[in-house]
């Protein structure tokens, strides 16, 4: 079984048991959450589609830690004028396990 979730503006593969790296969320570590952006589950009836989302389904994950990425160098350059900026970024991220998938049917 496994469910099709959203968070972050994105949208990820949910099976349990499964690390996901996802946008920060909040929460402290160890904290159990509850998911309830639920666009799909597929199970052994088939699957079930939201439009957009499934009503009362919830996908329940632990949050293993939170964290940032590498950092991105950004290079801004207009050619023969002298003008060069660099800039570096580190998005945040939430680790989390995903637990439980609850169908509401």
């Amino acid at each position: 079984m496994y469910a099709i979730i959203e968070t972050g503006g994105k949208q990820y593969r949910a099976e349990p048991g499964v690390v996901l790296q996802v946008e920060t969320l909040v929460g402290d570590v160890g904290a159990v959450i509850e998911l309830p952006d639920v666009r799909c589950i597929h199970g052994d009836s088939g699957a079930i589609f939201g439009s957009p989302k499934i009503d009362n389904a919830v996908v329940k994950a632990e949050i293993l830690r939170h964290g940032r990425t590498r950092t991105i160098r950004v290079f801004k350059k207009k050619r023969r004028k002298n003008y060069r900026r660099t800039k570096g970024h580190r998005q945040g991220f939430t680790q989390i396990r995903i637990g439980e998938i609850v169908n509401p049917s």
